[in-house]
């Protein structure tokens, strides 16, 4: 795994809130790294700020320098003793400028904003966000407006049995990163796994449903001790408390979120895989149902060859 020198902020022009910005640069001062914010100007975002511009008041100035507009986010943090550097181009459409520059840069993380909307307070990723989750060569942190705890606690969503297609090291690197930003943030570690019954699965694919008659208690408790064996043997080198490690029974798409906001956690350290044989990259559906109703931050790594297995 390779150590965070290097951050790029993907900043929004026609958000009022920065919690990308605030956060990455929280990051950047554990990690000692470089903070460059970015803004890819779109016609849609021009189109956007000229909107909300229309309903003001008269004497208030249009912002036509986004360089301007990088450089006030950025004193602050310069104050603070972090290098940054602000970066402005203009280029459609968005997502794939927004992934040119992750590859053209030497950055270590990428970290974006997302948005709740008001339904339940459920977050919906647009079309850029999820291009960017299929297709960043580096770890990418989804950040949402709600600051961390002090400490903040970062959990690490595992499969040890794989059921989702997700190679054995994606397991590992995923707990390696929770483990980094817990460590540099001085946070606290956990760990999730969440997973359907064997029994319950088989006997739903042979038609049958999982009643008492089908599905023993044995059974369950079998796979169960199974599974915290599988979770032991993922943090036998990390130093992760018996109490922070978490095993649940469900489908993740409801469990995963429910579990992560009984818990309070800040940040969800996640998996994406590619596919072989294909043109792109893509996410799990089970993945992408998590996403979009996570109540806090995401953080989304990659097997070891994803740069390299991406097409240019």
């Amino acid at each position: 795994m390779n150590p965070i020198n290097s951050i790029l902020v993907i900043v929004d022009p026609t958000a009022e809130l920065h919690p990308a910005v605030e956060k990455a640069a929280a990051l950047a001062q554990k990690f000692g790294a470089r903070l460059e914010l970015y803004v890819c100007d779109t016609k849609a975002s021009r189109e956007v700020r000229l909107a909300a511009h229309a309903g003001k008041r008269a004497d208030q100035p249009f912002l036509m320098s986004l360089k301007a507009f990088l450089e006030d986010l950025a004193m602050p943090i310069r104050e603070l003793g972090v290098d940054v550097t602000t970066e402005v181009e203009c280029a459609d459409p968005l997502h794939a400028a927004l992934i040119d520059r992750a590859r053209r840069t030497t950055a270590d993380l990428v970290v974006k904003d997302t948005h709740h909307h008001s339904l339940g307070k459920r977050t919906f990723l647009t079309n850029t966000d999820w291009e960017l989750i299929r297709a960043c060569p580096v770890p990418l942190l989804l950040t949402k407006s709600k600051p961390w705890s002090s400490p903040p606690r970062v959990c690490a969503a595992v499969d040890p049995g794989h059921a989702n297609d997700k190679p054995a090291a994606l397991d590992n690197r995923i707990v390696d990163y929770a483990a980094l930003v817990a460590k540099r943030l001085g946070g606290e570690v956990h760990l999730l796994h969440v997973y359907l019954p064997a029994a319950i699965v088989a006997a739903a694919a042979a038609g049958s449903p999982p009643m008492a008659m089908t599905v023993s208690a044995e059974d369950l408790a079998r796979e169960a001790e199974e599974k915290r064996a599988a979770l032991r043997e993922l943090i036998a080198e990390y130093r992760v408390a018996p109490g922070n490690v978490h095993l649940e029974v469900g489908g993740p798409a409801a469990v995963v979120p429910r579990a992560v906001g009984k818990l309070h956690v800040d940040i969800v350290v996640m998996g994406a895989i590619s596919r072989s044989g294909l043109q792109r990259a893509f996410v799990g559906s089970t993945a992408e149902d998590v996403l979009e109703r996570l109540p806090c931050d995401a953080l989304i790594v990659r097997p070891p060859n994803f740069a390299a297995d991406l097409p240019f």
